[in-house]
């Protein structure tokens, strides 16, 4: 091969190496570049959800003091019957029963010929002025 020839050949190789160096080089940083805001990409979204856990977080521990509170002013509205509630309450219910018995015998027994007759002349207006 001619000197002429062969230098060309050697600068084109030269070149074509040179030019694969510079590519690769150039390669590796758009990789590294990709990479890079990947990483930046996953540290936002990690620090957004871990916002986001907490505030849940937070937002569960309000509403569960929140049903504490209600729950404490609750429960005196809701006083359970005790023993003796009860208790009274029968004497109570007893003491009615009673009163509805005594009050059936009055109506079941005659009246006297005296009451039959006797017509109520008051109006429902003078009874409830007296």
């Amino acid at each position: 091969m001619p000197d002429a020839v062969r230098r060309a050949v050697e600068r084109t190789v030269h070149s074509t190496v040179g030019s694969a160096g510079l590519t690769r080089d150039r390669a590796q940083e758009i990789v590294d570049e990709v990479v890079r805001r990947a990483e930046q990409s996953a540290a936002r979204a990690g620090r957004g959800v871990r916002d986001s856990v907490g505030k849940a977080s937070q937002r569960q521990a309000e509403a569960a003091a929140g049903v504490g509170d209600r729950l404490r002013d609750a429960i005196p509205d809701i006083r359970m019957a005790t023993r003796d509630d009860l208790r009274k309450l029968s004497l109570e219910l007893e003491r009615l029963g009673k009163r509805v018995d005594r009050l059936e015998k009055q109506l079941a027994k005659p009246r006297s010929s005296n009451q039959r007759a006797k017509p109520r002349s008051t109006s429902r207006t003078a009874r409830t002025k007296r």
